[in-house]
């Protein structure tokens, strides 16, 4: 019957139309309700921007700052801590990559063990090379990315779902790479803010104006940690070489410079306590505005 059989075809096509925009809908939705789906180099979001990792109550949960590269360091660190794979947590906050030797091998290290992590501003700098936008859409990537040859397909998916931020529920702490800007809730938190931010300011002069995020110190602005009260638990978070080790009431950074020559540093939870070993040597020549003193040991 060739009109039951046009009805039948019709049918199926409404329903693959039905598919095809329910699987794109949280696409649109998140487009529409939650701002940018892209980081500000081009690479598109994870799935899930916001993680969550619980069932660790009765599980020793090991922080590692910045890795930029350094395996060796890393492996020395989890020595000296005594990690044991099977019944720890190991998380990183991001910065897998750039700057040390071994960028394609934390990467395989990492995901060949399940580590989490979160998204870091350089991991993000690889992706946008690897996918070609951004600023090297139309430029060919120095050198230093070389190393992207060497990743597998697997270390490319991993990389890409890392989420920007790893809430640990069990202790009340968030995992974040550069910071959170306080006051403002979580979904909220902008990309660029989440992988680049080391201080805030107000928005303006106005009492009670809302703070804003900076990379770079400003006049009037003060790191981000030092404002912060705790609204979303204890962040701990890297990128800041420059001030090190930071201890505030409701925030912990971790970032100790170890592709500097300085240190790779951990907080193990719940007890809140840092571990800190030294690099193996300098991997990269310490930029003027890094100048935070090494950690004792």
């Amino acid at each position: 019957n060739p009109r039951a059989a046009s009805q039948a075809m019709a049918g199926s096509l409404q329903a693959m139309t039905v598919a095809a925009m329910v699987s794109i809908l949280p696409w649109v939705v998140r487009a529409h309700f939650k701002g940018p789906t892209r980081s500000p180099s081009g690479v598109p979001l994870p799935k899930t921007v916001h993680a969550v990792l619980g069932g660790l109550s009765r599980k020793r949960v090991i922080v590692v700052g910045d890795v930029h590269g350094c395996l060796d360091e890393l492996l020395d660190l989890l020595e000296v801590v005594n990690y044991d794979a099977g019944e720890d947590e190991l998380v990183l906050v991001g910065d897998l990559v750039n700057k040390g030797p071994q960028s394609a091998q934390v990467v395989r290290w990492a995901r060949e063990r399940g580590v989490r992590s979160v998204r870091g501003n350089h991991d993000d700098a690889l992706l946008s090379v690897l996918r070609r936008t951004g600023r090297w859409a139309d430029t060919t990537p120095p050198p230093a990315y070389d190393y992207g040859a060497e990743l597998s397909a697997a270390d490319v998916a991993y990389l890409e779902e890392l989420p920007y931020t790893l809430s640990l529920p069990d202790y009340q702490v968030l995992v974040v790479h550069a910071g959170i800007v306080p006051g403002k809730n979580l979904e909220l938190q902008l990309p660029v803010d989440m992988m680049k931010m080391r201080f805030v300011a107000p928005s303006s002069d106005a009492p009670g104006a809302d703070l804003v995020a900076h990379e770079r110190q400003m006049d009037d602005s003060v790191p981000w940690a030092v404002r912060y009260r705790g609204e979303l638990g204890h962040v701990v978070f890297g990128h800041d070489a420059k001030r090190g080790l930071q201890r505030e009431q409701f925030a912990t950074g971790l970032d100790t410079g170890c592709c500097y020559g300085k240190a790779l540093t951990a907080l193990i939870l719940p007890e809140h306590s840092i571990v800190s070993t030294p690099a193996r040597r300098v991997h990269t020549a310490v930029p003027v505005h890094v100048h935070s003193p090494p950690p004792k040991f």
